[in-house]
């Protein structure tokens, strides 16, 4: 069937299916990490809503917010192509009436890794992330496994609510030599995205602490926010350096650590 888009809350009442219902909740630029979470939705539900909103509450740089890329028509092809039926695109009205005085804040988890780099982005993306989960109603939610911190806080969230949608964490998709498919790849220049790739590989050598690939990414010339380990994985976040006169590209990415012994 045809895509059908949504944009206010009647048009979803008229439209939403009785059946099991998959949601995939985005930001656009969509790549094909998204399009594998859209593809696992489709295989573990018998309908599929993807929403497509840049949510301006969860940006602490608005220089930032104003580069994101906007390719809603491609986003829309994507999605069609996957067999999704249904986009979710509201507007800032829609989803904040109240001008986000109300807000979702976690008070421990948040305060660490990006959100001690990033302050008020995790208090913006609670916010949405649950104002989504109640809009559309659906059986489980899709998150990658890439933005590890926020999957983890996105669970932390539902069970402390008590909100009936299933939380599915999906593996993180990569390039060929290992860089993590984001949207912000497609800022990267040809000499920052070779380089990229450099950084998702040394991340991933867990035979090196944190110090050791955070030493290696420095001498490269990357400026690194943290290397750190914890819930199991390693995560870290680097600014991609860039000629004179233009911007450094902010990427995260983890990976799971092997099962260590405990010393006796």
């Amino acid at each position: 069937m045809p895509l059908k888009i949504i944009h206010t809350k009647a048009d979803w009442q008229a439209h939403r299916p009785t059946r099991t219902l998959g949601f995939v909740p985005t930001m656009g630029a969509l790549h094909a990490g998204h399009i594998a979470l859209v593809q696992q939705a489709l295989a573990e539900n018998t309908h599929v809503i993807t929403s497509i909103y840049v949510n301006p509450t969860q940006f602490d740089n608005a220089e930032d917010l104003a580069k994101y890329p906007a390719t809603f028509d491609e986003d829309c092809a994507l999605l069609e192509a996957a067999g999704c039926e249904f986009v979710f695109a509201p507007t800032y009205a829609t989803l904040y009436p109240d001008r986000y005085r109300v807000r979702v804040m976690e008070t421990e988890i948040s305060q660490t890794l990006e959100g001690a780099h990033r302050p008020g982005h995790f208090n913006g993306m609670l916010t949405v992330v649950l104002k989504l989960l109640n809009f559309i109603g659906a059986d489980a939610a899709y998150f990658g496994e890439k933005d590890f911190q926020q999957l983890t806080l996105v669970r932390d969230m539902v069970a402390a609510l008590h909100h009936p949608t299933r939380i599915v964490a999906c593996p993180t998709v990569r390039e060929a030599d290992g860089l993590a498919m984001s949207s912000r790849n497609r800022r990267l220049d040809a000499t920052q995205r070779k380089l990229a790739a450099q950084w998702s590989q040394i991340l991933a050598d867990v035979t090196q602490t944190c110090a050791q690939v955070k030493a290696k990414l420095e001498a490269l010339g990357f400026k690194v926010d943290y290397v750190e380990e914890c819930w199991g994985r390693r995560l870290g976040a680097v600014h991609v350096p860039a000629q004179v006169g233009q911007n450094s590209i902010r990427l995260i990415d983890n990976v799971a650590l092997p099962y260590r012994m405990k010393p006796k």
